[in-house]
């Protein structure tokens, strides 16, 4: 029934033409009477990839199980063998295995790829993890922009080396290589403070081993990537331990694990029942383990956690090196050329004058020094060298910041470049070699110390180093400079470990003892054993004051201790005998 003055409608609904929506191409859907059609959802576009997913996406894969096993392996050999109070030949050992370890990782890649890592094309959009089935919803074509950017890209897992930033073979194998021999110092030398000083540089060399920054900007952020590449690492290895399935060699890691557990108990129960039939051989054995007491085995512990935690970070490195090629600093705005040129011509002003007076002094000789400043020339010496060392170091500054400001679009802004930053460079060297030359007179006058011979050392480098800048100013091309800035950094830290720092110290004190009858016995007595062959060629009673103490402080080295400048020292010492008291080298006194 319809109520009066209303107009009754027709079952099948309003009159009409009716209009249906139009669908895009698919498989047609069953309509649902009485309920309204819902339109087709267009797909959200992809999100760009991220700024650490660009340079830095990581392996594509789980951790292989050879990889994983050469890195539980290396691990345990550094633990057990690292010696912490005396470097010796454990620390070498440890570097060969890491190595070892590293370059394994190197050259087996990941496993299968993960379904994060398929889920990114090389063109950053997401990919399909799936064909679409009849129930899947209907595709829609999206037309691209042609004014749009093009969006950031992801290289793909299977990219060479060098294309995600990795340095070349040649160059990686010599960061590798020199952070070998810089840990090799600890086996050839005794001086503690040297063998500080090559492991800070190892660790430099070491994380561009693995990371392969080459620019300067590269350079900084490859080194804070270690400590985040360790933590990422973690559950990278977590899916290659759950990986149970071969792939590649076709053995998995439990197997690999269960291999070197069964090794080391075959190992040591053989080797208690061998230690136990034979003497000597069970000195030897005792040498070879680690010590089992609980100080010894909290300290393995943390040793073992360290080294693997460093040995995970390196290897995630190694596997999926970080993009850093493309880490530089925007082009600075070029300065105008007054803004540059004055300064420039007044300090090279200011540096020829102090030249001409340092020329003057140098052909002057002692007579001029004394007549015109009234000071001797180890005063002279000692007033002036840290002062040039500042000026050396400044001066690399002043360089580097007017180089890259300075404008070279014409020719004339490039000639004006090389002679004012050449005139500054050569007269930089001129005043390195009067630096050097002070160091000379003041070590002359006061005898040699560690101080003045690292110091001498870096004056020595940064002459180098102003070469090398010449080199870079005249080519107005300076991509190479920071790399080897660094190479030979480490080459002249190789070089004083080369010279036997502390016998080349004791060697000088002696010959000015044996000239002007004056020593520093409290000094040259707390040189390393590496000083022995030198100070036994002192006199006795001198000879007896300045070993006694060196000799109380050598001790027999284990096998993982040894050390060649402590078997020198003590095969000289077996041959000297120490008998002068302790009240006479006190009354001896300074000098």
């Amino acid at each position: 029934m319809t109520s009066p003055g209303s107009t009754p409608l027709p079952a099948n609904g309003p009159t009409g033409p009716q209009v249906s929506p139009v669908v895009g191409p698919g498989p047609a859907a069953t309509p649902v009477v009485g309920r309204p059609q819902a339109w087709p959802v267009a797909p959200a576009p992809p999100r760009p990839p991220s700024l650490i997913q660009r340079r830095w996406p990581g392996p594509s894969g789980p951790a292989r199980p050879l990889v994983l096993g050469a890195l539980t392996a290396a691990a345990v050999i550094g633990a057990s063998i690292l010696t912490m109070v005396r470097p010796g030949l454990g620390w070498l050992v440890a570097a060969l295995a890491v190595t070892a370890a590293l370059g394994t990782a190197s050259v087996v890649r990941s496993g299968r790829p993960s379904p994060t890592a398929s889920a990114i094309t090389p063109t950053g959009a997401a990919a399909p993890t799936a064909p679409p089935g009849p129930t899947a919803a209907p595709e829609r074509t999206v037309q691209a922009d042609p004014t749009a950017a093009p969006e950031p890209t992801v290289q793909a897992a299977t990219a060479r080396p060098g294309a995600t930033g990795a340095p070349g073979r040649a160059e990686q194998a010599l960061w590798a290589a020199a952070t070998v021999a810089l840990v090799a110092v600890g086996t050839v030398r005794a001086a503690g403070w040297l063998f500080a000083l090559c492991l800070l540089a190892a660790a430099v060399t070491g994380t561009l081993a693995v990371t392969g920054g080459r620019s300067p900007l590269g350079m900084l952020v490859a080194v804070t990537l270690p400590p985040a590449a360790t933590v990422r690492a973690l559950p990278w290895a977590v899916r290659g331990v759950r990986d149970t399935r071969p792939a590649g060699s076709g053995v998995g890691f439990g197997r690999i694990l269960t291999s070197l557990a069964i090794s080391a108990v075959l190992l040591t129960l053989f080797g208690l029942l061998f230690s136990s039939a034979d003497a000597v051989f069970a000195e030897l054995v005792t040498g070879l383990l680690p010590d089992i007491s609980l100080p010894g085995v909290i300290g393995w512990t943390f040793r073992l956690v360290v080294i693997g935690g460093g040995l995970l970070g390196g290897a995630y490195l190694v596997t999926r090196p970080p993009d850093l090629e493309g880490l530089r600093p925007r082009p600075s705005r070029p300065a105008h050329r007054l803004e540059w040129t004055l300064p420039l011509v007044l300090l090279d002003a200011l540096f020829a004058a102090f030249v001409l007076v340092q020329l003057t002094v140098l052909f002057g000789g002692a007579g001029h020094v004394l007549r015109t400043a009234g000071l001797t020339y180890a005063q002279y010496a000692r007033g002036g060298f840290w002062q040039l060392l500042a000026v050396t170091a400044l001066t690399l500054l002043v360089i580097a910041v007017a180089a890259r400001r300075a404008p070279k679009a014409t020719r004339a802004d490039r000639l004006l470049v090389r002679v004012l930053l050449g005139t500054l460079t050569a007269l930089s060297l001129v005043i390195v070699a009067s630096a050097l030359y002070r160091m000379q007179v003041y070590a002359d006058a006061y005898g040699a110390t560690r101080l003045r011979l690292v110091v001498a050392t870096m004056e020595l480098w940064l002459g180098l180093l102003f070469l090398l800048v010449g080199v870079a100013v005249v080519r107005l091309r300076a991509e190479w400079l920071p790399r080897l800035v660094i190479g030979t950094a480490v080459l002249a830290l190789l070089g004083l470990a080369l010279v036997n720092p502390d016998r080349l110290i004791a060697d000088r004190n002696v010959d000015r003892y044996l000239e002007t009858g004056r020593l520093d016995v409290d000094y040259v007595s707390g040189l390393s054993a590496d000083a022995v062959p030198a100070l036994a060629r002192l006199p006795d009673p001198m000879r007896i004051c300045a070993l006694t103490q060196i000799a109380a402080e050598q001790p027999r080295d284990g096998l993982w201790a040894t050390n060649l400048g402590r078997l020198r020292a003590r095969a000289e010492l077996d041959t000297i005998p120490l008998s002068g008291t302790l009240t006479y080298c006190l009354e001896l006194g300074r000098w």
